[in-house]
């Protein structure tokens, strides 16, 4: 009996750790192949940005939706059918001939990748604290790895395969833990749950996918375009009417309460902090090491599987310290490496090995703050896991644009591009340093068991 719940354990945890790494990937896997695809489909690079694009709006704008459908439906029902949608839209953009295809395939798997990232934390939520720590680190460091590793595949696949094998990769992948879920996932479903908030999640998706659009438009075309001022103000007033609805909904997509409680709120600080830092650097330190350093494309994204590495070995030790130190030191101690790095590469950029070294220190200071999905999702009483993880991915993911586009600023603003980006890791160094510091104050200690941050931390 235990050896059968111990494989089922396992064969659960795979599921978490392969639907995290196929979601993550997909956000950067096109982006080195984007050349193959334009000139094979006979289209310009612009409108191949949508490849991208199509597939970060509806990631980011769905999240928070495919959270609460998760509470209202169950994790198991949310996997399953977000499994579903993205392994058919991988296979239909693997197979698409036209630029109008592919661009629809991408968005449809934006919004399976939607459906997965609340449910598989729902998922990990649903265990106990060491099974919740042991989840969120294997979560976080198969999410870091695929960040890393999706240029370097996607170069290699489109310069020694063919593109499509860039989506085709992801089907028999995406088969197995299908049917890996089916067979071991339990329902999940709590059979009071309050209807769904429609206007909630209507508005809140077009605010989130206009301020990402705003976001990665603005990076790349710049602030002052009619599309990305005109999204904005489109992000802006939908923001304001998810607002006004919420205060008047008699079930509110997004519980009030969350926000109430002083773990939760610190958290999602923190990972807004974290990501506005270290996302920032990494897209940076690619550009530095390809246009300064004189780096080739996959050259300088191997650079970064030293992040990857160090995030994965780093990741199993999280849980540990966190017995030992509490999640509040733990993660402070991790923002604090991760800002020590930030500090050494702006100091000594120039040294290819110092760089190496510093990046490996970032990955595994970013592999102890695995405990902020940990302190969130126990923060959120159990009706409200989806949302509480959706909250939490669009955290990650927003934060994530933000930071490309915050320290893109002040990269541009430096006097050339080697002396722009060592003011923008001084940048990101800062706002990392001000999560530690958050994270030190809000985060459960020692003697607090990140299960009971509910009863702590509403003040």
């Amino acid at each position: 009996m235990e050896r059968a719940v111990l494989v089922r354990d396992r064969a659960v945890l795979a599921v978490v750790v392969t639907t995290a790494f196929l979601t993550m990937l997909d956000n950067t896997v096109v982006t080195v192949a984007a050349p193959s695809i334009a000139r094979d489909l006979g289209t310009p690079l612009p409108t191949l940005e949508w490849v991208a694009t199509g597939y970060m709006l509806a990631f980011a704008g769905l999240m928070l939706p495919g959270g609460r459908l998760v509470d209202r439906y169950g994790h198991r029902r949310t996997l399953l059918t977000g499994l579903a949608l993205f392994t058919t839209a991988s296979l239909a953009a693997g197979a698409a001939g036209s630029a109008g295809t592919l661009i629809a395939a991408r968005i449809a798997q934006g919004t399976g990748a939607a459906l997965l990232i609340p449910a598989t934390l729902a998922v990990v939520a649903a265990g106990g604290e060491r099974a919740r720590l042991r989840g969120t680190a294997a979560w976080t460091a198969s999410g870091a790895a695929a960040l890393a590793a999706g240029p370097v595949l996607g170069g290699a696949v489109s310069q020694h395969l063919h593109w499509s094998w860039i989506f085709l990769l992801n089907v028999p992948v995406g088969l197995a833990a299908l049917a890996t879920a089916w067979y071991t996932l339990d329902e999940g479903r709590d059979p009071g749950a309050a209807r769904l908030d429609l206007a909630g999640m209507c508005t809140s998706t077009v605010a989130l996918a206009a301020a990402t659009y705003a976001l990665t438009s603005g990076t790349a075309h710049g602030w002052a375009t009619p599309a990305v001022l005109g999204s904005a103000a489109v992000a802006a007033v939908a923001a304001a009417t998810f607002l006004a609805v919420e205060r008047r909904a008699r079930t509110p997509m997004v519980d009030p309460g969350l926000f109430a409680v002083r773990a939760f709120r610190g958290g999602v600080a923190v990972q807004v902090l974290w990501g506005l830092g270290v996302n920032g650097v990494f897209f940076y330190t690619a550009i530095y090491l390809q246009d300064v350093r004189g780096y080739p494309p996959t050259l300088a994204g191997l650079a970064f599987l030293a992040t990857a590495g160090a995030v994965a070995c780093g990741a199993p030790f999280a849980p540990r310290l966190v017995h030992r130190l509490g999640a509040a030191r733990t993660v402070a101690l991790g923002l604090g490496l991760v800002a020590a790095g930030m500090g050494v590469v702006a100091a000594g950029s120039a040294h290819v090995v110092v760089l190496l070294a510093a990046l490996t220190v970032i990955g595994f200071g970013s592999a102890l703050t695995v405990p902020l999905a940990a302190v969130v999702l126990a923060a959120a009483a159990p009706q409200h896991a989806g949302v509480a993880a959706g909250v939490f991915g669009v955290a990650r993911e927003v934060s994530g644009v933000l930071g490309i586009a915050g320290i893109g600023v002040v990269v541009a603003g430096g006097p050339g591009i080697a002396r722009g980006y060592v003011i923008g890791l001084a940048a990101a160094a800062v706002l990392v340093a001000g999560g530690a510091l958050i994270g030190a104050r809000t985060l459960p200690g020692l003697s607090a068991d990140p299960a009971d941050a509910v009863s702590a931390g509403r003040h």
